[in-house]
């Protein structure tokens, strides 16, 4: 088997114990500040945007600096410190007396994770690029079925043994994740995609101010804000619409596995046809969808179940794009500037992260927790007006040359 397949399927395993290791515990912070003291409704919406908010501040600052270290010293490395540090900061997030101590661990934990950008970039910087968007689609999945798992075991773990060991045991699954990519993943140091982008056999130059990028940009943006804004909440609707406490935290963790499940699968299958068909149409497709999908979510959203279902599938259809959209980038940029690529994706993907949970705080403070699900649709009409100027940039820059959707 080709090296570029072994380390992929190796990255995608441990993805999926890293988002696990996450998910055993964070899904539930709004029950786990209950049980640290925070218990007035204000201050509890509060801090449930505040702890969803600052990893994300803190790894948009960290992302493009990590790239860069990764460029130079090793994508694999990268990765490595991550799994790491995440380990530590995850098991700690078990010990704390005090609310504010884990608004600190928050913090740190986006300085020092982020494991989804390195691992990405470590795949596609060796991934031949007509099998990219393949590849990260199938990279997204390992995200998602984590975000599946995890919140469900977590859920389970949480009523049996509380929240703190939950956390205890994600970070102990963390340092096992870690062992798994020091002895199988292999960095392999070629960049295959530059004879293939430029008819010379040179890296094409890599711009941020290029139109393609920032128009990738602007909608990954858009796409993380879609998905976050109401995703820290959801805890607290469960509570809401249930008439009693007994379940609570399993029916959330199911709800988050199905969402989770949802975009795992829109990765496999959705994400994989950016190589076969025109990625532009696609892209515009899964925005369209996505819109109405998320009209019928807050419709519905007085029913715990017909919500779930639509809420899935709107989770199945924005999955679709991110894939599509990442690979374009990631076609036109050469191998050894991705983790620089990767990173500064990973910073204004974590902008969106950083303002979703404030935003909806401010709202549901003002209104009401459902009327956060209004948003959504708003959120996602800017990307799809943005693909007009994704198209203009890839057939306008001269620095990105060959476009790969043309040759479905």
């Amino acid at each position: 088997m080709e090296r570029w397949k072994i380390n992929l399927y190796t990255v995608w395993f441990s993805q999926i114990l890293s988002i696990m290791s996450f998910n055993f515990g964070i899904p539930f912070i709004p029950f786990y500040i209950q049980e640290l003291g925070v218990v007035r409704p204000d201050s509890l919406n509060i801090y449930t945007g505040l702890l969803s908010m600052a990893p994300a501040v803190t790894m948009a600052v960290m992302a493009p600096v990590w790239g860069l270290v990764a460029d130079k010293w090793g994508k694999k490395l990268m990765l490595l410190r991550a799994m790491l540090c995440a380990s530590v900061i995850i098991g700690l997030m078990g010990a704390v007396s005090d609310v504010n101590q884990l608004v600190v661990l928050r913090f740190v934990q986006g300085i020092f994770t982020g494991t989804v950008t390195a691992s990405a970039a470590l795949v596609s910087s060796a991934t031949p690029s007509n099998r990219l968007s393949y590849a990260l689609g199938f990279m997204s999945s390992s995200t998602f079925i984590g975000a599946s798992a995890g919140p469900i075991i977590g859920g389970f773990l949480a009523e049996l043994v509380g929240y703190r060991n939950s956390f205890l045991m994600g970070g102990v699954l963390m340092l096992l994740d870690f062992l798994v990519v020091l002895v199988l993943v292999k960095e392999v140091k070629i960049p295959v995609q530059a004879a293939e982008n430029n008819e010379q056999g040179k890296a094409p130059a890599f711009s941020m101010f290029s139109l393609t990028i920032l128009s990738v940009l602007l909608m990954i943006v858009v796409l993380r804000v879609s998905r976050a804004v109401f995703s820290p909440y959801l805890p607290l609707y469960v509570q809401e619409l249930r008439s009693s406490a007994g379940g609570v935290v399993k029916l959330t963790g199911i709800i988050n596995g199905i969402t989770g499940l949802a975009t795992a699968l829109a990765g496999l299958t959705l994400g994989r046809l950016g190589d076969r068909y025109d990625k532009m149409k696609l892209l515009k497709v899964f925005f369209v969808a996505s819109i109405a999908s998320s009209v019928v979510v807050p419709a519905v959203a007085g029913n715990l179940w017909l919500f779930t279902l639509a809420y899935g599938i709107f989770f199945f259809l924005v999955g679709g794009v991110e894939p599509v959209l990442i690979s374009v980038s990631a076609e036109k940029t050469p191998a050894e500037r991705h983790g620089l690529l990767f990173g500064i994706q990973g910073t204004v993907g974590n902008i969106g992260f950083a303002v979703s949970p404030m935003l909806g705080s401010a709202i549901s403070l003002s209104f009401s927790l459902r009327a956060i699900l209004l948003l959504v649709p708003f959120t996602l009409i800017p990307g799809l007006l943005s693909l007009f100027f994704l198209r203009k940039g890839i057939g306008k820059a001269a620095e990105l040359p060959g476009d790969e959707s043309a040759k479905a």
